[in-house]
């Protein structure tokens, strides 16, 4: 059975889906040096407006964007919905324990309930009235990867023929600046991914939702859809909480698993994805394995100098830009990347492809050693 995306819901701090995709062709980079907290000294963030984002907020709009794109209104019954966060509504939670600390005998206890980290996913289905699966994946920074390939399964194993998919960050929070400046992860000026003098990363707002159909059900509603998705793989390390197994044999195994689901030969692919985090470690390993696996005439970019990192959503961005690049046949430049340290085919900003753009892979790995590789090919 063959699944198809046929709307997609896009925010980062570079703007909605139009904005963001013609930005990031030009170069242009949403990070700026700021800061939201009076605690905390100003750094380069990738924030959507001038404060950090409302989790709700965003989740509204971008659902709202995804199922206008496919042409869907409400109610949606038959609509499975797979949405993921690695922190969900973590800042809220923050703020409350910032006010307990002000005056600990609060009167009213605060709604909690709403704010547990599966909410996001629970509230889309009330929203669409959905009678059907409902999952909230989480991996670290490959929870984007995660719900989509859940979202996959559920249409290919029959459960349903549609479903809303994708994930949601707002992680700019003083808990999680200050947890990443301690780890010495954190960039001073800005995000440079597989540049020689990268800092870190920069930490940034964003969502990105897909609606996921058979193509049968996409052809009978008339609606062109952005691509196919044809396969995924995951894995875990399980090495170390943070950094990554070096050598990469896990991560290796994620990528051999999504090719041979999507019955693809690794020359067969075009273009990939870099999760590209801008870290030393990170991209080091991400190059190696590239470079291991792929001829070197493979594209590759990473978008995180232009959206900043966007932790449990960055997967699910990147297969927005995969996506687009497959229906526009351009691929998005490595905004930031100046002297790269590697021998790879990096995309500049205006790189002409040689040759069609058909299939191509996105990459996420995260904290824990969560690897998530997911193909995705042009329309049927």
């Amino acid at each position: 059975m063959e699944v198809v995306v046929t709307g997609i819901g896009l925010s980062t701090a570079l703007g909605n889906r139009n904005q963001t995709w013609n930005r990031l062709l030009m170069g242009q980079s949403g990070i700026r040096v700021a800061q939201p907290f009076s605690e905390l000294g100003a750094r380069p963030l990738a924030l959507i407006g001038n404060q950090p984002a409302d989790l709700n907020t965003l989740l509204e709009t971008t659902v709202e964007a995804a199922l206008e794109d496919a042409q869907l209104t409400l109610p949606l019954p038959d609509c499975a919905v797979v949405i993921g966060s690695s922190r969900s509504h973590q800042g809220q939670w923050e703020t409350w324990a910032k006010s307990m600390g002000k005056s600990p005998c609060l009167t009213q206890l605060p709604p909690w309930l709403d704010t547990l980290p599966h909410m996001p996913a629970v509230s889309v289905a009330r929203s669409l009235q959905s009678t059907q699966p409902v999952l909230a994946p989480m991996a670290a920074c490959a929870t984007g990867l995660w719900a989509i390939a859940r979202g996959y399964e559920l249409i290919r194993s029959g459960y349903c023929q549609r479903a809303i998919v994708g994930a949601i960050e707002t992680p700019i929070t003083p808990l999680t600046l200050i947890g990443f400046q301690r780890m010495g992860a954190l960039a001073s000026t800005g995000a440079y991914p597989f540049d020689r003098q990268r800092q870190g990363l920069v930490l940034g707002e964003g969502s990105a939702l897909f609606v996921l159909e058979t193509l049968n059900l996409a052809e009978h509603r008339s609606v062109v859809p952005y691509g196919q998705i044809l396969g995924f793989g995951l894995t875990a390390d399980g090495y170390h909480v943070s950094a990554p197994d070096i050598g990469g044999q896990s991560a290796i195994i994620a990528v051999h698993h999504c090719l041979a689901r999507s019955g693809l030969e690794r020359d067969a692919i075009h273009y990939i994805h870099a999760h590209g985090t801008g870290t030393l470690l990170n991209d080091e390993n991400e190059a190696q394995l590239i470079h291991h696996l792929f001829s070197n005439s493979v594209a590759i970019s990473s978008t995180k100098g232009a959206t900043g990192h966007t932790i449990g959503a960055s997967g699910a961005l990147g297969t927005a830009f995969c996506l687009l690049a497959l229906r526009h046949q351009i691929c998005p430049p490595s905004v930031g990347l100046t002297h790269s340290e590697f021998p790879l085919n990096f995309i500049k900003v205006g790189t002409k492809l040689s040759r069609p753009l058909d299939q191509v892979l996105c990459f996420s790995f995260g904290f824990g050693g969560q690897n998530a590789v997911l193909a995705l090919g042009r329309s049927p």
